[in-house]
């Protein structure tokens, strides 16, 4: 495995080389002192994962990812750092960031974090996590309100059956309306809601809002 460390400060780099060294024997560790180095490093010699921080000099840790994830999709990064303000967890999440620890909690959370995120999971660091999902729970919910309010009332209709796991046929019966007609609702509403025109893409995009479809009081 290899690993990735960019942070300036001497002190707190050595620390956690030697927790990570540690705790995977014979893993290649890199460092790295400044942002535009770590970006450098990380393009050419593609860690398995890489652990930025967000203060650096060059580039900061925000920037880095960014830059990465452009051209590495599948780049695994965790920042790792002094700030806890939930916006910057909202920003390092939103640019395609693994996981996000504060620095004061490293040692108890970064190799959890790093094996969650060999994993394909994402982390983020246990006094941040009731925010950041409050947070990203407000956002998501705001945004399919909006969507919701293009939907017209037999649309909405529609949806509520759908999401209960209801055929086009028993819609249809339901609303003593014709199948084609319920068809043609969910067609109009796969358009508003910007989904691709397959037939499971309603469901799909149900299945992933349900929790925000049970809390808004108008739906």
């Amino acid at each position: 495995m290899k690993l990735l460390i960019a942070d300036d400060h001497p002190i707190f780099r050595k620390g956690l080389y030697d927790l990570l060294e540690k705790e995977y024997t014979g893993c290649t560790i890199i460092e790295c002192e400044t942002g535009t180095d770590a970006y450098k490093s990380i393009v050419e010699q593609q860690p398995d994962i890489s652990i930025l921080d967000i203060n650096m000099p060059g580039l900061n840790g925000i920037e880095v990812s960014k830059k990465v994830i452009a051209e590495i999709p599948k780049a695994k990064i965790v920042i790792l750092t002094m700030y806890k303000e939930k916006e910057m967890v909202r920003k390092a999440m939103n640019n395609g960031v693994s996981g996000y620890i504060v620095k004061d909690f490293a040692v108890n959370e970064i190799i959890e974090c790093i094996n969650k995120v060999l994993e394909n999971r994402k982390y983020i660091g246990s006094t941040l996590q009731a925010e950041y999902n409050e947070l990203s729970m407000n956002k998501k919910e705001h945004a399919v309100s909006d969507l919701l309010a293009t939907l017209s009332q037999a649309e909405l209709k529609t949806l509520k059956l759908v999401n209960q796991n209801k055929s086009s046929k028993e819609i249809a019966e339901l609303l003593f309306l014709s199948e084609k007609t319920i068809e043609n609702y969910r067609s109009k509403i796969c358009q508003k809601l910007g989904l691709p025109p397959r037939n499971n893409s309603l469901v799909l995009w149900i299945s992933e809002n349900k929790e925000i479809l049970a809390l808004l009081t108008e739906f």
